[in-house]
């Protein structure tokens, strides 16, 4: 996000054969610990588009930290999609699309010879903490 006209720009492309296991995108109106909006990652049944918004709620984060700190993403459910909206939290989500998740981190920055650190998982209860405080950080309110 261009933080002065508040459109979407291509921040960066992979530089493996890799994708990004869930839809991900950011959190409106929030700034992460590494002055960006939040992070999020969205279990979606169909495919989105870049600027779409999409009504969710969190159910995990994924701690982590990368060349700029704290990076932290935060793993939604659409709350209108019929196939993730009963997903409460991280015991419910597949746990082999967790552990492709946490392994996406791990190896996505490897050919552009940047460092990652994955620091886990972390429940629902942390993620609405997060939320709440990139809000706060920003000025506005959850």
């Amino acid at each position: 996000m261009d933080h002065e006209t508040g459109r979407i720009r291509l921040d960066r492309t992979l530089y493996a054969s890799v994708h990004y296991p869930t839809d991900y995108g950011f959190i409106e109106g929030t700034l992460g610990e590494d002055s960006d909006p939040l992070d999020a990652l969205v279990l979606v049944s169909e495919p989105t588009f870049p600027g779409c918004e999409i009504e969710a709620r969190p159910v995990g984060v994924f701690k982590m930290r990368d060349d700029k700190g704290i990076d932290h993403k935060v793993l939604c459910v659409p709350i209108s999609d019929p196939l993730w909206r009963t997903i409460e939290t991280l015991k419910d989500v597949p746990p082999h699309l967790l552990d492709e998740i946490e392994h996406f981190f791990n190896v996505y920055k490897i050919l552009e010879k940047k460092e990652t650190f994955t620091e886990g998982w972390e429940d629902a209860d942390t993620a609405r903490t997060i939320v709440a405080q990139a809000y706060e950080r920003l000025g506005g309110a959850a």
